[in-house]
């Protein structure tokens, strides 16, 4: 058994077996747990973990994504490598549906997070882009484009995720007036608050909304409902948002009274409901 896990799981778990045991411990202690991961890390098929999720969902104890689940209530953040795993391909299309909205010559600002960095992906075949990052990820990954102009904010580096954070960050962005800024979020709660894990980050979020003509907030939906403690803002500070999947109706109407756009990257799928906890 890998030593990941520990022999007292299910001591620790009372009425789950020793495998259900270990994948809650796992969530617990990463985050995030992958279907195929932990199919690989406990040796069975991945059908047997995808119904011992199922069950552990059913109990409140974890809560359900694609490719795998985490703690139906998380105070902190996922880890940066698998936050990257988690909701890979809804990223990717959010980014392309972001980068259609981006015109060639444009000024921007792109700030932290894997949903950020998916639209850095999409925006490598545009042309004269002048971009503002403190995403170091970011950085290197529209470094490939063509005439692009990169500046990197300074600050302290958090090395997990390569992102620059701190009050010099704040003061390097607060130098800028960009066509577009375009950020991620950890949660957003019914009634509109954006919320984030990391008051620093918020802070130079909250410095590239006031530095933008344009404000977009790209991010999947399972960031709706999710508990993190620190307020970025409201809703209303946005011109549009870019999701996977349509929200609930009456999401839908809250972004139509502040004006707020929204761009579905499937419209055709299922919208985004709370649940009875507040959770999506």
């Amino acid at each position: 058994m890998p030593s990941s896990f520990t022999e007292s799981s299910n001591a620790a778990q009372p009425g789950l077996n020793r495998r259900q045991a270990q994948i809650v411990e796992k969530a617990q202690t990463d985050g995030f747990v992958s279907i195929d991961g932990l199919a690989a890390a406990l040796d069975v098929t991945p059908q047997t973990i995808r119904r011992d999720i199922n069950m552990l969902c059913q109990q409140g104890l974890l809560r359900r994504y694609h490719g795998g689940a985490s703690l139906p209530t998380n105070t902190r953040n996922i880890d940066y490598n698998s936050r990257r795993e988690l909701m890979r391909l809804e990223k990717e299309q959010i980014g392309q549906l972001v980068a259609r909205h981006i015109p060639d010559g444009a000024s921007l600002f792109l700030n932290i997070g894997t949903t950020t960095e998916a639209v850095a992906r999409a925006l490598v075949g545009h042309r004269g882009l002048r971009i503002i990052t403190n995403n170091l990820n970011v950085a290197m990954l529209l470094s490939q484009g063509q005439d692009f102009e990169i500046t990197v904010a300074g600050g302290r580096l958090r090395r997990h995720d390569m992102a620059v954070v701190g009050e010099a960050t704040v003061d390097f962005i607060n130098q800028f007036k960009v066509d577009f800024g375009i950020i991620g979020i950890s949660g957003i709660d019914p009634d509109g608050t954006l919320l984030d894990f990391d008051y620093r980050e918020v802070k130079v979020a909250q410095a590239i909304i006031a530095n933008a003509r344009q404000v977009f907030l790209a991010t999947d939906h399972t960031k709706f409902g999710r508990r993190a403690m620190v307020k970025l803002g409201h809703v209303s500070l946005l011109d549009a948002m870019f999701i996977d999947c349509p929200p609930s109706a009456a999401f839908l109407d809250l972004l139509a009274a502040h004006g707020v756009a929204v761009h579905v990257a499937d419209p055709a799928a299922p919208p985004v409901a709370y649940d009875e906890d507040g959770g999506a």
